[in-house]
């Protein structure tokens, strides 16, 4: 799909959508994902709709406007199980301990807290994993390398 952009005096410009776009999961209750990512993760929703078909009654993406990149909420009749297993999760990396602490301490008194927070140290740093509400994980981390060490890697190519 082509998407026109405005850019400043010079027109428009059409824009082509290409390479690692989002990630998408399927949830029970849209309201309650959309919540918990908005709270822990400092998402915001930019696009949503109602399909209402069974595999996708109703469809948010969310993003934290870091980067060109969403987490895409679908809210399906069948979520059976969480498809990304015991360690897949998603990852968002955070300002400072200090605000990693206070979610922390807001998912322990909401019982969301899966893995209490560490410090693995360099390239990892400090992490913690929470719960959302259809059992997926979500990741929040300071001093982690991940983006850095792609950016990096694109000066070499």
């Amino acid at each position: 799909m082509h998407v026109l952009l405005r850019i400043g005096r010079i027109g428009y410009m059409k824009i082509v959508d290409v390479g690692f776009t989002h990630v998408a999961f399927a949830v029970r209750d849209l309201d309650k994902s959309i919540a918990f990512y908005e709270r822990y993760a400092g998402m915001v929703v930019v696009h949503r709709r109602e399909p209402n078909v069974p595999d996708a009654r109703k469809v948010a993406w969310l993003s934290d406007h870091s980067r060109p990149f969403a987490l895409v909420l679908v809210q399906s009749d069948k979520v059976t199980d969480t498809p990304l297993g015991h360690f897949g999760h998603l990852g968002v990396a955070c300002a400072s301990r200090e605000e990693m602490d206070k979610k922390i301490k807001m998912a322990r008194a909401q019982g969301v807290l899966r893995k209490e927070p560490e410090n693995a140290g360099d390239p990892v740093g400090y992490y913690v994993f929470f719960a959302d509400p259809d059992g997926n994980t979500l990741e929040l981390s300071y001093g982690q390398r991940v983006g850095l060490e792609a950016i990096g890697s694109m000066a070499s190519d």
